[in-house]
């Protein structure tokens, strides 16, 4: 079973990272046509739409994937003939889909008419940086507006098991939006009184693209709302809601702390984290391409016996890949920091600190399966709002007299605080076996090498013979990895392909 988790993490992130390969294109760009201060805008925003989402999704992505395990269930239950059986489970998610996307859509729609009429208060409460242009505010709600949409069909397609156009359709996108905001740049059109609202308008562009063409794909549906089903969704989904504004606002409230903390240059110092952080997006997308496959894989209908073991299994692989990433960009820092423009290369050295806070968020993910699985979301409560408590606590603490470099730390204190309430929990109500020794070797071994490499960087006579050996190290942990694991790459690489 765990190969099959394999297979679609490698789907998805293969796919994912060709994509977002495309997105990434936008931060070299963007960080040479703009200034420090005009990228803290850029930064900002994209900041607050994932919080909207999460917000205006209200946890009924992780639902619906519960929700259509049960369908299934109730449909093999009730009897009949295999072609009978699939019929009644078609149904019931059909059901499903349709209430929790008119849900989605009509909670997207008073967002959007709300933000729409009062776009000038809006920006007031943004920031001055905003007041001059209220029309940002319109054109990023109508962004909002098409993502949530979207958000509901992508969950069925990947309930469904269709990897492959859930990447199509979510490259598609991708690729309308790189292509219109490099077509700007070379337009000029950046340099207008317009600015960084034309990276709005690309996006909002692409985003009803996606719409559009994820449209096809949902057998016509009707969004139509059963109150009844709704009931008992929401159950489920509202501590997920609650627990998700909380993890949410963990990703973006740094970013508010510096733009209200800083004494001076807070935009500028904004958009440097901004872009800093954007270099550590590869270890971001493999958490997320893990999610993608994980979520749906882990609320299906497995025995507690085998949930436990794979569960177990999972995270500490997710520990060693998530490692062997992070050394892969830690390492070469120096060569990751030409992705930026020459203005934002001063913060490269939080990088490993940003680094770090992403793969303990990949951690904390691994710990929230067994309360998605078991219905107990309020748990997830307590997990985020301990984390969201070390960031504001961190952030205050810090950032007034370290800026962006106080945010780092701050990040990584309140991903490590989630963690342990998570590991707490999950030995105390659903204990789960796992490899702690496996899991710290990893860890303490990748650790160790990050800090070698520091030290022989010092010490080495030849200027450049540090990247020598840091890919030296670098393999070394990879192939350490593999043989202790007894992987057999080969194999996994021909099972990815003939999926």
């Amino acid at each position: 079973m765990l190969e099959k988790l394999a297979k679609q993490t490698a789907v998805y992130g293969i796919s994912t990272i060709a994509v977002r390969f495309l997105s990434y294109l936008l931060t070299p760009v963007f960080t040479r046509v703009f200034e420090p201060e005009a990228y803290g805008i850029v930064t900002d925003v994209y900041a607050l739409i994932p919080f909207a989402l999460v917000v205006l999704t209200m946890g009924l992505e992780s639902a619906y994937f519960r929700f259509a395990a049960k369908a299934d269930a109730a449909a093999a239950a009730a009897g009949g003939t295999e072609g009978e059986i699939a019929a009644r489970a078609r149904a019931g998610k059909r059901r499903l889909f349709a209430t929790a996307w008119g849900v989605t859509l009509l909670a997207a729609s008073l967002f959007f008419l709300l933000t729409a009429f009062g776009r000038e208060r809006v920006a007031e409460w943004m920031g001055e940086a905003y007041v001059a242009h209220p029309e940002y505010v319109l054109l990023v709600a109508a962004v909002v507006w098409f993502d949530v949409a979207a958000c509901l069909p992508f969950s069925r397609l990947r309930e469904q098991g269709r990897a492959m156009t859930f990447v199509g359709i979510k490259a598609l996108g991708v690729v309308v939006n790189v292509a219109l905001a490099i077509g700007f740049a070379l337009a000029g059109l950046y340099g207008t009184p317009f600015g960084v609202g034309w990276v709005f308008v690309a996006n909002l562009i692409a985003s009803a693209v996606t719409f559009n063409v994820i449209l096809l794909t949902t057998d016509r549906t009707v969004p139509r709302i059963d109150r009844r089903l709704l009931a008992a969704v929401l159950v489920y989904s509202l501590p997920l809601l609650v627990s998700g504004v909380a993890g949410t606002a963990n990703e973006f409230i740094d970013r508010q702390m510096i733009k209200y903390l800083v004494p001076a240059g807070a935009m500028a110092q904004l958009g440097v984290y901004g872009a800093i952080t954007k270099i550590a997006v590869v270890m971001m997308l493999f958490t997320q391409m893990y999610r993608l496959a994980a979520e749906p894989f882990f609320l299906a209908d497995y025995r507690k016996s085998d949930f436990v073991a794979m569960n177990a299994a999972a995270m500490k692989y997710y520990v060693m890949a998530s490692m062997f990433i992070f050394l892969g960009i830690a390492l070469f820092k120096d060569l990751f920091s030409l992705i930026v423009g020459a203005d934002f290369r001063e913060g490269i050295f939080i990088l490993p600190v940003v680094l770090g806070a992403n793969v303990l968020s990949g951690v904390w993910l691994n710990l929230s399966f067994w309360y998605k699985r078991e219905a107990r979301t309020q748990l997830a409560v307590w997990v985020t709002f301990t984390g969201l408590f070390f960031t504001v606590v961190m952030n205050v603490a810090l950032v007034p007299a370290l800026g962006y470099v106080g945010a780092a730390w701050a990040r990584l204190a309140s991903e490590a605080a989630m963690v342990g309430v998570s590991y707490w929990l999950n030995r105390r109500y659903y204990p789960t076996p796992y490899d702690l020794r496996r899991i710290g070797e990893y860890v303490a071994l990748g650790l160790g090498v990050f800090f070698a490499s520091a030290v022989f960087a010092r010490w080495l006579p030849v200027r450049g013979a540090e990247y020598a050996v840091n890919g030296v190290l670098f393999g070394l942990f990879g192939l350490f990895a593999v043989r202790r694991e007894h992987i057999d790459v080969g194999r996994l690489l021909r099972s990815v392909v003939k999926r």
